[in-house]
């Protein structure tokens, strides 16, 4: 079944010297767009705020005065309208707010007022309750030297300025033709033949490399049904973990009963030594010197190596799956749950502190989540199916052969030992068992990380589960009396509460 879908082909940039000038150039005036739209908004949000509490403080119910008060806040066509009018132009020697913005290519200034709305939205849509998941904070400016280096350029697609020029160059308006590190012979096939369209591109940097990820409309054939060696093969279940990147249900290789286990890599642990020594010289160094640059950009660059590594791991190990078996079955992990700190509060110190931060951090080198992300997306373009099992189903405590539980069971405890049946397995492929047979298929219509039955905080509305109880949602704010509800982190701009509400945005 062809398909016309978006797809981004990532390529590593070799630029020379003087075009690292030129992408770093417009990676600032990305930045500096970001943060020139974002002061508008939070100016305008400031000056409604005042209102609404001059209004309170003259007796107005501030229902009333929230509702009377009325300041827009300006959006991308009126943040651009107002620079055009006060940007300046260093050629004719005009001052103004960016007078070196023919420099750069337009599209960096309107991308980055475009990421801005996209920013103070999700702010808004996550405080309302409309946007599901984790809440979103209160946009943020973007810092030099703390804010990832990145751009992002369009082109009319009648007359495509972002192109391939041979299989090693690609042409960026205004830049000019950078080489490739890699080969664009894959892309260029497809535009050539007429089955991808170039839709735009952003630029990045990570650790000392820039890469180019071009965004494409590409016709695809997306199958439809599993292939028969997939539907041979059934279903897998994968347990993630620390020990083991991941345990299946079924061997990975057929006849090799090790490679139902993979093996953990730890990146971060086999980097450790190198990152010790990289941030100990890093801190011994001056601060606005020339040599805390140099080690600033030695620690980076050796995090960039580490994420590298793990994302190739992770690909690798999900396209095995995903071309193998005609069914991925996986956990719905609360990840951040999970990786959550344990020292506690001054009235309840936690237990175990280091220990746990040691686990979280093994968590987190694993990256279970963006396991989860790339199966989400890989099963539609292999033909295979993903499979879920709801967070709170007793995988590793439940006997995968009759079914008994285990409820003492602990993380020190390795095998799981059935008291029933007398069955004696690995915790981690019993585990996968279970989730084999006991995970639901998802909708591949809709975002395969979020399901139907999820309200808008992203909390499951679930039936009961094995464990005879009904899990309840964990609040994200305080719900104690009126008077003593701390500010939201989220709205740095709040107002107090009055009454027995507390104080809305909008």
């Amino acid at each position: 079944m062809q398909t016309e879908i978006l797809r981004a082909f990532r390529f590593t940039l070799d630029p020379t010297r003087s075009q690292v000038e030129t992408l770093a150039r417009h990676a600032g005036a990305a930045r500096w767009a970001f943060n020139h739209a974002l002061a508008a908004k939070v100016a305008a949000h400031k000056q409604w705020r005042a209102e609404v509490a001059s209004l309170i403080e003259q007796g107005t119910p501030e229902p009333e005065a929230r509702k009377k008060v009325r300041v827009p806040i300006p959006t991308k066509p009126t943040i651009q309208k107002a620079l055009n009018q006060a940007k300046g132009d260093s050629r004719s020697g005009t001052e103004g707010l960016c007078p070196w913005w023919h420099e750069v290519n337009t599209y960096a200034f309107q991308s980055a007022f475009i990421d801005a709305d996209n920013a103070w939205r999700n702010w808004i849509d996550s405080l309302s309750g409309k946007r599901a998941g984790r809440r979103v904070g209160y946009p943020r400016f973007k810092k030099k030297g703390r804010a990832k280096d990145s751009f992002r350029i369009h082109h009319d697609t009648k007359r495509p300025g972002i192109r391939l020029a041979g299989y090693r160059r690609l042409r960026l308006p205004t830049i000019g033709e950078v080489r490739l590190h890699d080969s664009g012979k894959r892309l260029s096939r497809l535009i050539s033949h007429g089955y991808a369209q170039v839709q735009s591109v952003t630029v990045s940097r990570g650790g000392h490399r820039w890469y180019a990820s071009v965004l494409c409309k590409v016709v695809v054939d997306l199958p439809d049904k599993p292939t028969h060696r997939q539907e041979a093969a059934g279903a897998v279940g994968v347990d993630v973990g620390v020990k083991y990147l991941a345990a299946l249900s079924k061997p990975l290789t057929p006849g090799d009963s090790q490679s139902q286990f993979v093996t953990n890599p730890r990146h971060l642990r086999s980097a450790a030594k190198r990152l010790t020594k990289a941030q100990r010289a890093l801190s011994r160094t001056e601060k606005g010197s020339q040599r805390r640059e140099k080690a600033k950009r030695r620690v980076g660059r050796l995090h960039h190596e580490v994420a590298v590594r793990r994302n190739s791991a992770l690909h690798h190990l999900t396209k095995r799956l995903t071309t193998r078996y005609a069914t991925v079955a996986v956990e719905d992990l609360n990840v951040a749950g999970m990786t959550r700190s344990a020292r506690g509060t001054v009235e309840a110190p936690g237990r175990k502190v280091r220990q746990k931060a040691g686990l979280n951090r093994s968590i987190l080198d694993a990256a279970p989540g963006e396991l989860r992300r790339q199966l989400s997306y890989k099963t539609i373009w292999y033909g295979s199916k993903l499979a879920v099992l709801d967070r709170w189903w007793p995988s590793s405590k439940t006997c995968s052969e009759c079914g008994w539980r285990n409820p003492s069971l602990t993380l020190a405890d390795r095998m799981f030992r059935c008291g029933g049946c007398g069955m004696s397995m690995d915790r981690d492929q019993n585990a996968a068992r279970n989730i084999e047979r006991h995970a639901t298929p998802v909708d591949q219509d809709v975002a395969c990380d979020r399901r139907d039955t999820e309200n808008a905080r992203g909390d499951l509305v679930r039936p009961a589960t094995p464990r005879g109880g009904r899990p309840r949602s964990a609040k994200r704010e305080d719900t104690g009396p009126p008077g003593l509800v701390p500010p939201q982190r989220s709205d740095p701009l709040a107002l107090p509460p009055h009454g027995h509400e507390q104080a809305k945005l909008f």
